[in-house]
Formats: structure tokens, sequence, C-alpha cells
């Protein structure tokens, strides 16, 4: 490798000169846009709950349906993303998400469970496609030694998207009327409608965008054509168990955003009578704003309702944004394998701690778990395509598919706290995060790389 010239390369810059800070930019928008949809699910579970009289395994449909749009997408996207692309493969997304927000119009007035999760899985396999492309397109988009950093800055822009998808959600899912009647079903496909209007203005934008089509590195040498010598991107350890990595850190993320409103309105202490003191005698906006965000239990006590909690998910996915910004601060220090493996075991312990029921303590450590999820997927991700040249693409459809892993385990974590409670369910994304940690630790000897891989170094990368 030229130290010099990779010193001097912009972050932006690919190997024949071309500036794409651009295209960059336009792709971080897609990011974004699946994290909005994204963090709308994430509410949508107990809005169904209560209309629909469903217990916690049967609500988590809501993310089997979205997940499975992923798992049965995944592979067509691949394949058309070797097909028609980058570009091609971004727009064919977008209409397709644009296709399942529309649908949200006529599922309101059908008023069906099945109408609902047909357009969460519809708009799911447009973000397939985005996915897909986008995640390993950010890798390739400058010298391959900043690709864990430009994946993660982007996927930062993922959790601004998470953000705001929970308020949108807890707005109309959760709206009243002034009588304090629920007007949710009604109004449940208005944020829906809005994203396919926006996505159609996107796709419009990237058909006359200029989205190069840069080919990956190739360091395994697996794009050759050698007679007789297998090429495919199983034959790699690191990859094979990147896939296994991100079916259990979907299936872990999706159990704790899912179930997250349930646990701060059944496993959370009530509010200590002092601070809800102190909230009575603030400024009148302040305290209607809190009083709207509690109720007064039969106990007489003080907890957080449904709007509460669904506003408590933004400030969890608040700390999983920070946690994206400075994880890719740090990955510019530190190697990405190593981060990961300290992250994942990290949360192994504060799952733990929640496991055991230890009131505000595992409260907090919910919270917790928001922030140090923060990298996992992007950097599973780079790790795993690590060096697999324009095979990367069909890769990414693995990967991708491995988010099926969103599918099935909340069902499980649902059956646990539906037979205990939901303290006892978080056994579940515990054995998640202590695979991903194995995982992390193993990556330089599964990956025949005598240094981990770096997010900005100068003579970092394979």
């Amino acid at each position: 490798m030229n130290t010099k010239n990779t010193t001097n390369k912009g972050m932006f810059v690919t190997d024949d000169g071309q500036n794409v800070l651009f295209t960059f930019l336009l792709l971080i928008l897609l990011f974004a846009l699946w994290g909005f949809c994204n963090g709308m699910i994430d509410v949508m579970d107990k809005h169904f709950q209560e209309v629909l009289h469903l217990d916690l395994a049967q609500s988590a449909w809501v993310q089997f349906a979205h997940y499975l749009g992923y798992f049965l997408m995944a592979l067509p996207a691949g394949w058309l993303a070797a097909k028609l692309g980058y570009k091609g493969g971004i727009i064919s997304g977008l209409l397709l998400v644009a296709a399942g927000g529309f649908w949200f119009i006529p599922a309101t007035h059908i008023g069906s469970f099945w109408a609902f999760l047909l357009g969460v899985c519809i708009i799911a396999a447009g973000l397939t496609f985005l996915e897909t492309i986008a995640n390993p397109y950010a890798t390739v988009l400058g010298p391959e030694q900043y690709g864990a950093t430009r994946i993660n800055l982007a996927q930062s822009c993922n959790g601004i998207g998470l953000i705001f998808g929970p308020i949108a959600g807890g707005m109309f899912f959760y709206s009243k009327n002034a009588a304090g009647e629920s007007t949710g079903s009604e109004h449940l496909w208005i944020p829906y409608a809005g994203v396919a209007v926006v996505v159609i203005i996107l796709a419009v934008v990237f058909y006359f965008a200029n989205v190069p089509d840069i080919k990956a590195k190739d360091d395994f040498h697996i794009d050759d054509s050698t007679p007789g010598v297998s090429h495919s991107v199983w034959a790699h350890p690191h990859f094979v168990m990147a896939v296994i990595a991100q079916f259990l850190y979907v299936a872990a993320q999706a159990g704790i955003f899912s179930f997250f409103i349930n646990y701060m309105t059944s496993q959370v202490p009530e509010i200590p009578p002092s601070v809800d003191g102190a909230v009575q005698h603030s400024p009148d906006f302040l305290k209607h704003w809190m009083n709207s965000l509690t109720e007064i239990r039969t106990t007489g006590a003080v907890a957080f309702n449904n709007k509460g909690a669904s506003n408590l998910v933004s400030v969890g996915l608040l700390l999983f944004l920070g946690g994206r910004f400075i994880g890719t601060a740090l990955l510019r220090k530190f190697a990405a394998d190593k981060l990961l493996g300290l992250y994942g075991a990290i949360n192994t312990v504060l799952c733990l701690l929640i496991f055991f029921k230890l009131g505000w303590l595992s409260a907090l450590s919910v919270f917790g778990t928001y922030f140090f999820m923060s990298i996992m997927f992007p950097t599973i991700f780079a790790l795993g395509i690590f060096g697999l040249g324009q095979r990367a693409k069909r890769a990414s459809s693995f990967l991708v598919m491995a988010i099926m892993g969103g599918a099935i385990l909340p069902k499980v974590m649902g059956a646990i706290a539906d037979a205990s409670d939901l303290s006892r369910a978080f056994i579940v994304p515990m054995v998640c995060f202590g695979f991903i940690a194995i995982y992390a630790y193993m990556w330089p000897r599964l990956s025949g790389a005598e240094e981990g891989m770096r997010g900005i170094s100068a003579t970092g990368g394979h």
C-alpha cells in the first residue's frame, strides 16, 4: 500500500479521483428514511395490543411482517443490484416503499390486522433494496480504510430517522379526540402516506444524480475465474460468522425496541412522590406536559403511560444516535473488531442487570443497551464484507437477509414475557450480545487480517 497517497486522499475521493461527497450525502438520506420507518414500527405494537386486544407474542407479528419483507426480498435485491447497478436498485427500492406507504390509506379503511401487516411487509421489501445497496455502497465511496467510518457515519443519520419515527408514531397512533377517545386507527395512514410522497421525490432526485457504480476491492481474489478454485463468499469464515452475528444483533435490537413501551409501563418502578411533587410545582406548561406522559394507577402511584413511554423511546434513540457519532469517532483510533467486542460484552452485562429486576438500575440499563447497540449493525456489516470485492453485493444480500432474526426471536421474547415477565425475557438479547462479542474478538483470526479493521487509519485495512 502506498501510505503517502492514502494519507492525502480524502474520505470521499475514489481511486480514479472522483469526489463523491454529494453522492454520499444523497445516500445518507436513505439511511434516515429507513430509520424513520423502523422507528414508527417500534411504537406500533402497543397500539395493536390495545385496539385489537393482543398479547405480547401476538403483537410481535408486526415485527414478523416487517422482517419477513427483508427476508423475502434480500436475494432478489442483491441480484437486481448486480444487474441494475447502484442507481437502478435504489430507485426500485424507493418506488416499492412508496407503494407500501400509499397502501396504508386503503388499509386504514379495511381496519383489519392483516391489512396493516401487508403494508408493513411491502415497505420492508422496499427498504431491503435500499439496505442491500446502500450499506456496501457506503463502504466503497472512497478509500478502503475509511469504509467502517463511512458506514457508521451514514448509519448515524439512520439514528436521526429512528428518533423522529417514534415521535410521529406517538402523535398519530396514540392520538385522541376532544372526548378523550382514541383516534389512532383512523390516523395511522397519515405518516406513511407522507413517507410515500417523500420517497417519490427522492427517486426523481436519484434518477438525475451522479451515482457511479464503483467496484469494491477484491482482497481475497474471489472475482478471479481460476479453474477448480471455489470463490464462494461462504468459503470465508469471517463472512459466515457475520451473517450469524447480524441475525442475532437484529433479533436483540428488535426485541428491545418493540417491547420498550411495555417495559416502561410494566417493569419500571413508580415515579417517586418527591419527583412528582416537584413536577406539580413546576411552570404550568411543563406540568401539563409531564402530566400527559403519566397516569395514576389504582394504588395511587404515578407511573408512565403509553404516550410517556413512547416519548422515552426517543430518549433511548437519542442515546443510540449519540452512540453512533461517538462510535464513529472512536473508530478513528481503535480497531472496529475490538470496539464491537467491547460493546457486545457491555450489553451482555446490561441485559443481565435487567434480567435480575433491580428497579431503576435495570431501567437505566435498558437505555444503556441503546447506546452500546449503536455501532453494531454497520460494524458487523463492514467486517463481514471485508475484502470480498465485487461479490460484496451478493454478500450484502445475505447480511440483509439475516435481518430475519428480528422476525423470529422477538416472538420468543414475547412468549417468555407472557409466561413470566418482560424482565426475564431479556435473557434472549443477552445471549445474542454474548455471541456478537465472541465473533468480534475472533474476527482477526477468521479474516486472516493481521491487524484489526480501522475506521480511519493511514495504515489500516488489509
